[in-house]
């Protein structure tokens, strides 16, 4: 496969995933300040900060009220992480790859881009939000479905799903990283409650909260929250999970020796961590959550070098 094919197949699996995950941690964060009193609310910040991209909003915006938040994270072209920017991407690479790709999945990220673009107005009104990003989010799980059930399980499509499982695992890490600091202290007897529904906030920003109630079948803690989150082996978007897709990927394409040392280590520093320790110590929380975004992009620099010509500076490395 050429290695301009295998990039562009890549990248097409990031930005259709980073499509839905943006449009997922909008409308959680919306339901969530819903549900907490005001003076609990942890505002529209986060979101900025789970998207890493707080030094390019505040050159455009003077604060971090909502409307800026979400305008910012789903119309703004400008921003190339942003719903619409992601999908115009995703049209883009796989329009240049169409003797690859299924023609219905084209079809659909095609019309999901034109959705996107064309119902703008009503996705940025509190009316008309929720169901603007319930299509994106369904949009974007029907073309991942598409490509899944339609495409040859050939080498291009272990690029894809590599591309996927790297920014699913990379999101993972970034919403719980920012939300352990702004949720409340487990110690607090009077703020349980509202402390369980931020950390049930965090699962339903990754379509966990029904899974992790089948498996561990506990109330949510915060503990076992970051035990499913990060080292379940069946939940298709636990971090655990995620590396270990993007394992059995590479392990069918050649070269891939650099690629699978460096998958090895960041599954072992996954697995190997106590939950309970870090869920009682946010700064070693936050630590642990470095490493695995360094070992993150340091697989993300292996399979570039070993499979693609180059990656510019600045094209989308995660966030």
């Amino acid at each position: 496969m050429l290695s301009r094919v295998a990039e562009k197949l890549y990248w097409l699996g990031r930005y259709v995933e980073r499509a839905e995950n943006a449009a997922r941690i909008v409308m959680v964060n919306a339901n969530l300040l819903l549900d907490l009193p005001v003076g609990l609310t942890p505002g529209w910040q986060p979101l900025i900060a789970i998207t890493g991209s707080e030094d390019r909003y505040c050159a455009k915006y003077p604060d971090y009220n909502e409307h800026n938040v979400v305008s910012f994270l789903v119309s703004d072209l400008d921003y190339p992480n942003s719903i619409l920017a992601c999908l115009n991407l995703a049209r883009g690479n796989a329009r240049t790859i169409r003797d690859i790709v299924p023609r219905e999945a084209w079809e659909r990220i095609n019309e999901l881009f034109l959705y996107a673009q064309g119902n703008l107005v009503s996705g940025l009104s509190r009316r008309g939000r929720f169901a603007y990003l319930r299509e994106i989010i369904q949009g974007s799980q029907t073309v991942t479905g598409i490509l899944a059930g339609t495409m040859n399980h050939d080498a291009g499509y272990k690029f894809l799903r590599i591309g996927q499982m790297l920014e699913r695992s990379d999101m993972t890490t970034r919403i719980i990283d920012v939300r352990s600091e702004t949720l409340l202290p487990e110690t607090a007897s009077e703020l349980r409650p509202y402390e369980n529904i931020q950390w049930i906030s965090v699962l339903k920003s990754l379509t966990a909260y029904q899974m992790y109630r089948q498996k561990m079948q506990v109330r949510v803690r915060r503990a076992d929250a970051l035990k499913f989150l990060f080292q379940n082996e069946h939940f298709p978007r636990s971090f655990y999970y995620c590396a270990s897709s993007v394992e059995a990927s590479v392990r069918q394409l050649p070269r891939n020796d650099t690629v699978r040392r460096t998958l090895s280590r960041l599954k072992r520093n996954a697995k190997s961590a106590s939950m309970s320790a870090l869920a009682d110590d946010n700064v070693q929380l936050h630590d642990f959550i470095d490493r695995l975004q360094i070992d993150l992009a340091r697989v993300h620099g292996a399979v570039a070098d070993a499979y693609f010509p180059s990656i510019p500076p600045g094209s989308g490395s995660a966030h």
